[in-house]
């Protein structure tokens, strides 16, 4: 979360309302609206199950998910999900996420756009468009078979994060998330989609800009040429 105060208390009751137990993770970047606080005031509500880390200024999306992902495997969680918190990912899809990994075999699953068509409401055509567009040039480039390659809500099993040498992800933007999924791919690890329907925020600030988006599209191809040199480790046993 960066400047969420909007949508902070909302998004953490949505989701430990969900039929299934589980814990949230905030990662805050020195917000200065008091984010943090108010998760803080839900950590009282929900003691145990809801935790933050604070950082020091905004350090990237990338840097952030590296820091929760490395935090819940040092807390032993097998099921590791990313979500944006200002609603654009539906908590109800939490669950879909979950049953594709916990019991239809999948190592991640990612909650897709595109993968029955395009179901984004209230975006501006304009970056309905570059975002399915990246997308493709994605799947051109690297050889995916993901339809939505830069989506932002997966959920990971253990055994994929433990594999991916986290630190050898390099990316802090828009293109983190297809290295991730392009790691993950190239490690042999089985990727699903799950069709959502994503909804653009309703409160607060988007934090996509132009320099994010063009670190998306040169990234890719120095991805690519990488991968030719690089060496992915073997999955580990689950």
């Amino acid at each position: 979360m960066y400047n969420e105060r909007e949508n902070a208390a909302a998004i953490i009751d949505a989701v430990m309302a969900r039929p299934h137990p589980m814990d949230v993770l905030v990662i805050d970047d020195g917000s200065p609206d008091g984010t943090a606080a108010i998760v803080k005031k839900k950590m009282a509500e929900y003691p145990g199950c809801v935790n933050i880390i604070e950082r020091e200024g905004k350090q990237g999306l990338g840097t952030a998910y590296i820091t929760g992902f490395k935090r819940a495997l040092a807390d032993g969680y097998e099921y590791i999900f990313e979500m944006d918190a200002d609603f654009s990912h539906n908590p109800d899809d939490l669950m879909a996420l979950y049953d594709a990994c916990a019991n239809k075999g999948a190592d991640v699953a990612i909650g897709s756009r595109y993968i029955t068509g395009v179901n984004v409401v209230n975006w501006p055509m304009g970056r309905v468009l570059m975002s399915y567009y990246a997308s493709k040039y994605v799947r051109i480039v690297t050889g995916m078979k993901i339809r939505d390659t830069t989506a932002g809500f997966v959920c990971y099993r253990r055994r994929v994060l433990q594999t991916l040498e986290l630190d050898k992800i390099r990316f802090k933007g828009y293109a983190f998330q297809i290295e991730m999924k392009f790691t993950a791919y190239k490690c042999g690890f089985k990727i699903v989609e799950v069709p959502i329907i994503f909804v653009n925020r309703v409160l607060g600030t988007s934090k996509m800009n132009s320099g994010i988006f063009g670190e998306a599209v040169f990234g890719v191809i120095k991805l690519k040429t990488s991968s030719w040199f690089r060496k992915y480790p073997k999955p580990v046993e689950s």
